[in-house]
């Protein structure tokens, strides 16, 4: 009988463990949190989604689902544009289901106002899973009542869709729609959804990680704005603001940050006025919260939006990086942080040109705060796309 050494246990110990941690569901693993994934289901509540009908959804043991009710879809209250989309779903024989890609929250038409990736057994559609309804019919056969993985990438016109890794679908639309909410839809029978997840595409980088080429810091102020040995953009001391140079209204902010401090005070601000200190929306950085529960943010908590709304929950720790993700479509804004949405707000106030006012639809500059004499905060990988029209 063989003996497994006490370096050849441990390690395998470790793999055990990674693989555990890799399969457990409604989380991301740290590959793919920096690879840019978020969660748009976080397992526990509905969070971040909208019902467009009377249908009996419900959250319980990490799983989305419904049975009975109205036709209709349970959206993100977020848009999306071109992204790699994965879920988990499994039905029973009967059920006709789907989920809506780049769609309204009232869709009319799948051939024209968005995009109808089916689930639903062959003997109840002419377009069963693995298919884009009134589209194209996917490949195979794939009645089942099992769970099974959808992963979609939309790009542009383009989209490819693998079901459990096989690739069932390659559609190109020559008018594309641009973008719009993900939605799960009721039909008939009953459909349940796990592992909601995605990763935005196209973004770019604005940060070099050399210089600060592209920015400009606020004259008169305190702040000094550096690049580290290691190529992180660095904040230091009093108040301050640098900008960059490009304007955006709606788009898709990803970075990571490090606060080197204790419930250190930063933030992103975004559709800022340009050339202007501080007058956009804020997107605060504060890692504190209160008696120990971090459903109590001090200040607004990370993620949360400057005197709009308070962060759900402080999700991310001093002296870490973190990442953060930033989703801006007209009068709606959300926040990840570590993929994990903490804010989802819409500025339902008057229109005004400064968004501190009001209702700023108008693109403007990103900037990073310098808060205080205490600050001292990194940010690096930062990569921005704008969404496309609808």
């Amino acid at each position: 009988m063989k003996f497994l050494t006490l370096s050849a246990a441990c390690g395998l110990a470790v793999i055990l463990v990674a693989a555990a941690l890799a399969a457990e569901p409604n989380q991301l693993t740290p590959e793919e949190l920096d690879d840019g994934w978020i969660l748009l289901f976080d397992g526990e509540t509905d969070y971040g989604w909208k019902a467009g009908s009377k249908a009996n959804w419900k959250v319980t043991g990490g799983v989305i689902s419904v049975s009975s009710g109205e036709m209709g879809l349970l959206h993100t209250t977020s848009e999306f544009g071109d992204f790699v989309f994965k879920v988990d779903f499994r039905n029973p024989k009967g059920t006709n289901s789907g989920i809506f890609l780049r769609s309204p929250a009232q869709p009319k038409d799948p051939a024209s106002d968005c995009y109808e990736l089916n689930i639903a057994d062959e003997t109840l559609s002419p377009f069963p899973t693995g298919s884009f309804v009134k589209r194209e019919k996917g490949q195979g056969h794939h009645d089942s009542s099992q769970w099974r993985t959808y992963t979609i990438r939309a790009e542009g016109g383009h989209f490819t869709v693998l079901l459990d890794g096989k690739r069932v679908l390659d559609y190109v639309d020559p008018k594309p729609l641009g973008r719009g909410f993900i939605g799960l839809q009721f039909n008939s029978g009953s459909v349940e959804f796990r592992n909601v997840k995605l990763k935005p595409l196209g973004l770019e980088n604005i940060f070099n990680g050399h210089d600060l080429t592209g920015w400009k810091a606020f004259p008169g102020k305190a702040s000094v704005f550096s690049v580290t040995p290691e190529g992180a953009l660095n904040v230091k001391n009093g108040n301050g603001q640098l900008e960059f140079h490009q304007s955006f209204g709606d788009f898709v902010l990803q970075l990571e940050i490090f606060s080197n401090g204790t419930h250190l005070n930063s933030g992103i601000f975004f559709r800022s006025i340009p050339g202007e200190f501080w007058q956009g929306y804020e997107s605060q950085i504060q890692n504190g919260y209160k008696d120990n529960d971090r459903t109590q943010p001090i200040d607004c908590g990370t993620g949360g939006f400057y005197r709009r709304q308070n962060a759900r929950k402080v999700v991310s720790n001093d002296r870490e990086w973190f990442h953060k993700t930033l989703i801006v479509s007209g009068d709606h804004m959300a926040t990840w942080i570590n993929g994990y949405q903490v804010s989802d707000w819409t500025d339902t106030r008057a229109p005004d040109e400064n968004p501190r006012n009001g209702l700023r639809l108008k693109a403007g500059t990103i900037s990073i705060q310098g808060h205080d004499k205490t600050t001292d905060l990194s940010f690096r990988k930062l990569r921005i796309v704008e969404l496309p029209a609808r």
